[in-house]
């Protein structure tokens, strides 16, 4: 697949920072997209505290409140579709650009195929042996049950031995198409099965266990834990010669902020958006 002619795109990293405010970012960041020489983005952050998302259409029933808030990790609702993830010790990336951007253009599967050729990349060159591979039947299987995001088989999914590693998403306005996504840089994946409800103990534990199957971190694979910065290094580096971009160091801008400030208020911190469904 060749890259698209060479092209310009924000670069911007920011502070670890709660759920609601990542999330109000990189909406911003989208809305601002139909905006005159809106360059596309790309975003690396970082969560904290530690923060559970659940996928746009998931039910809010899935969550244990109590034990949550035992462990003092908040809840927010992604813009995106998927099924839930516990964001702790990880890289996330956002990937905002106008609809008229050649690296997004297409169907959802179309750009995310052209995006994973910087996140293959990446991963590589972090030492990782990965893979991007289609599911049987060239579908996302629908009928598998669960709550968790990485426990769930998802197309051309980046794995590791057959275990996913990077779980993706997207959103697609009229101002342009979101996608972002989670690589697990170290630490125990089973922690999100004490955030979830299940029908007994039992059932809590064998959901721990497929995790633990169906999934790996950065850590598991290398033989010692991954830090944020050599990973962020690495996605701007691939990102920059995949997709033959020039990244250009940026901050928010105060409208962007001010966007942001106002949607993490109004939206992702309210209980109105967090328990639609």
């Amino acid at each position: 697949m060749d890259a698209p002619a060479r092209a310009t795109w924000r670069l911007i990293q920011t502070l670890p920072a709660p759920g609601a405010w990542n999330m109000a970012v990189d909406e911003a960041l989208l809305l601002g997209m139909d905006a005159p020489g809106a360059l596309p983005v790309l975003r690396l952050y970082a969560w904290e505290p530690a923060c559970l998302s659940l996928g746009y259409a998931q039910p809010y029933q899935d969550v244990d409140l109590q034990a949550l808030m035992s462990h003092g990790w908040e809840l927010v609702r992604r813009p995106t579709g998927g099924r839930a993830i516990l964001h702790t010790d990880e890289l996330t990336y956002a990937v905002i650009g106008p609809p008229d951007e050649p690296r997004l253009a297409g169907g959802v599967l179309e750009s995310y195929q052209r995006l994973s050729q910087a996140l293959l990349q990446a991963l590589l060159d972090l030492g990782l042996a990965v893979q991007s591979q289609e599911q049987a039947g060239g579908a996302p299987n629908i009928a598998a049950k669960g709550p968790v995001c990485f426990e769930v088989p998802s197309n051309y999914e980046i794995t590791v031995d057959g275990k996913k590693l990077v779980g993706s998403a997207q959103a697609r306005r009229k101002e342009g198409i979101l996608q972002h996504g989670s690589l697990p840089l170290y630490g125990d994946l089973t922690r999100i099965t004490q955030a979830l409800c299940f029908a007994s103990e039992e059932a809590r534990q064998a959901a721990a266990a497929r995790l633990l199957q169906r999934a790996t971190t950065a850590e598991a694979c290398l033989g010692q834990p991954l830090a944020w910065g050599p990973a962020a290094q690495a996605f701007s580096r691939a990102f920059a010669t995949r997709l033959n971009l020039e990244l250009q160091p940026s901050a928010l801008s105060s409208v962007e902020l001010e966007q942001a400030e106002h949607l993490a208020k109004s939206k992702y911190r309210a209980d109105s958006w967090n328990q639609r469904v």
